[in-house]
């Protein structure tokens, strides 16, 4: 694993297969984003490049990559976000229509909708952790035709957090166990124990919300 990932991670186009894969998964949550940045994180922390031979023109060689990473996963994080507020704020009917034929959209809709309202932006950092979470609220803020002002900071703010969270699980797995299987999939088991977290907590609130009329812009 460190020779092979070890030379796709100094392989300049590894920040860009994750940073599109990071661009896409707003719509299409499947894509593999997540497990992406936490094994690159691993792997430079595994200080990879020793193994593969490959050169290391600074003492430590790993914090470049690492922030270089960050940064692309960051960066491709807000725009993906913009777009798809920016795609469902042109043609929100047509994504309202798809929104209200889904019970758990509708829900998650309605509970963005008051969450927003109330400035319950710590939501939206909140919900970029659970499954399917960052299209709900990227789309659900375009839809009700919230101000760029109510969601753009927010969503930035979750951007930083996730890719905070997923670079640095899988640095610390890299740093205590290497780069091997084994780091990676306990830092990835991390990351799928906060989105089971995020999603219980937002449970609640989606309990307690009732739907509102959108603000006025």
């Amino acid at each position: 694993m460190q020779e092979t990932l070890g030379i796709l991670l100094y392989a300049p186009w590894i920040y860009v297969i994750v940073a599109v894969s990071i661009l896409l998964d707003v719509f299409v949550p499947v894509l593999p984003s997540g497990a992406l940045v936490v094994t690159a994180a691993t792997v430079a922390a595994g200080t990879a490049a020793d193994v593969a031979g490959l050169p290391t023109p600074d003492a430590d060689p790993r914090l470049p990559q690492l922030f270089l990473l960050v940064v692309c996963a960051t960066t491709a994080s807000v725009i993906g976000d913009l777009i798809a507020y920016r795609l469902a704020l042109r043609g929100g009917r047509r994504f309202g229509s798809a929104i209200s034929r889904s019970r758990r959209l509708t829900a998650a809709h309605q509970r963005l909708e008051v969450a927003l309202t109330r400035g319950g932006g710590p939501l939206v950092v909140l919900a970029r952790f659970a499954p399917a979470g960052r299209a709900v609220v990227s789309l659900g803020a375009g839809v009700s035709r919230r101000r760029a002002r109510e969601f753009l900071p927010w969503s930035a703010l979750a951007a930083v957090v996730w890719t905070g969270y997923s670079v640095g699980l899988g640095y610390l797995g890299g740093q205590l166990l290497g780069a091997s299987w084994i780091a990676t999939g306990l830092s990835l088991l991390a990351l799928l124990a906060a989105g089971f977290i995020a999603v219980r907590l937002l449970r609640p609130a989606q309990e307690g919300a009732t739907p509102q009329a959108p603000a006025a812009n």
